[in-house]
This record gives C-alpha cells, structure tokens and sequence, in this order.
C-alpha cells in the first residue's frame, strides 16, 4: 500500500493504476502512470474539481498528466475537462459534437444544475469545456512509456458514446465508466440504448477476461463476476437475450 496516495484518498488498482471516488456524485477519477506520461480518466465535474485533481495527480506521479480520456458525456465525467489544458484528449466518435456544439454544452449545463451543481460552476465549465482531439472509432492504443493503454469504444449502451480503457499488467485494469455501477442501480438516461447494454458487458469481459480487476463509473472495484451478474440483470430489466 502507498501510504501517500492512501492519505490523498485515491485507491492504488495495480502497481501502475491508482482511482479515486469523487464526493457528492460518487464519480470514479482514473490515472494511468507510465514512463514518461500520465493518462487520467474522467476529470470531474467542474473546473474547480478538475483543478484539484490534476494537482493531486501531478503531485503523487511527480509528471504532468499528459493524456485525458472520457468514457462518456455525462456532466460528472467531463466538466473538469477544462482544467486539463495542454493534455491529448481521447473520446468516443461523437463526443465532439456533445461537447463542442451549443445544444450540446447547454444539454450538459442543464443536467449538471439539475443535479446539484452551482449555476455558475456549471456554466464556466462548459463555456471552457474542449472537445476531445482523438476520436476513438474502434480501438486505439496509447503509449505511455513502458505501458499500452487500449481505449475501446464499446458503445452506445449507456451513453450515445461510451469507451472503455484496460491497462494490461499482472493483473489488467478495466475503467467500465457507467457501463457497469457498484454503489447503485446502472442508470439509463434518454441518451441511453439499453438494448447494446448487454453486448457492450459482454465486449468489457471478452476484452479484460477473467482475472481482471473492473473499475465502474460509481463504486467500487469489482470482478468479472460482478459484471456478469449485471450483465444478466440488464438484459432482464431490458428484455434482452442472455445469450
């Protein structure tokens, strides 16, 4: 156990995978350390959230995070964003648009105010909030400096644009972002398919396999187990097929 990220309040994963859970919302941070760059995933809910995230993380890595990446658009997983000025920003195809257009920043202003967050931290956030740079289609792999990160774009199920990251190591790190809740029921919003949510669990653990540790969006770590007990449940509460 790292006593210094431990008194921080982030969670080392694997030797090289730390997470934190955010107040208020329960939301999962990631950070990835490699070599010679820092991949962090999902950067809060606000600038000021994702301000303080990043010192955090510059200061327990001792490097500037290099790499950002949204699983998905929903305000608690990009509206610290802005605060990461200067990183590679990676998303799903179609994010951009969520992110970049006015009914899109007004969608995400609309949401995070309804949900708690100050009118004005929600309207800086999306008035600064960037776009991301790289758009991921299929999968594409990251080079951090003596470890490959996989971004795998494996929706729409619950988002319009959900991607996964796995970080292989002795045991390999799957980020599910809110394809997969621990501390909750998964929710489906309007943008949400529920149809692909089944197959889009079935890609996770094809692609992070049994031993796999799986990081939700909201709780904590779980394993291959838990996400096919989930798996089942939503294709109940969908009426979608088991097999």
């Amino acid at each position: 156990m790292d006593v210094r990220w431990e008194e921080a309040g982030w969670e080392r994963v694997t030797p090289r995978v730390g997470r934190r859970r955010l107040p208020v919302w329960d939301c999962t941070v990631g950070l990835v350390v490699g070599a010679d760059s820092v991949l962090l995933i999902d950067p809060g809910s606000s600038v000021r959230e994702g301000a303080a995230v990043r010192a955090e993380a510059e200061r327990l890595t001792g490097r500037h995070v290099t790499h950002i990446a949204f699983t998905h658009g929903h305000f608690d997983h990009v509206l610290g964003g802005a605060a990461f000025a200067g990183a590679r920003s990676y998303g799903a195809v179609g994010l951009d648009r969520l992110m970049a257009t006015p009914g899109g920043r007004e969608e995400l202003r609309a949401s995070a105010v309804a949900h708690g967050l100050a009118g004005e931290e929600a309207a800086e956030a999306c008035g600064l909030l960037r776009a991301p740079e790289h758009l991921v289609s299929g999968e594409w792999t990251l080079e951090l400096g003596g470890v490959q990160v996989l971004l795998a774009n494996v929706g729409p199920a619950h988002s319009q644009h959900d991607l996964a990251v796995f970080v292989p190591g002795e045991r390999e790190a799957v980020f599910c972002g809110d394809l997969v809740e621990e501390s909750g029921e998964p929710q489906a919003g309007s943008d949400a398919v529920p149809g692909q949510w089944p197959a889009a669990l079935d890609r996770l653990l094809a692609l992070g396999g049994e031993d796999a540790l799986y990081v939700p969006g909201h709780g904590a770590v779980v394993d291959a187990g838990f996400v096919r007990a989930q798996r089942a449940t939503l294709a109940d509460r969908f009426g979608v097929s088991r097999a």
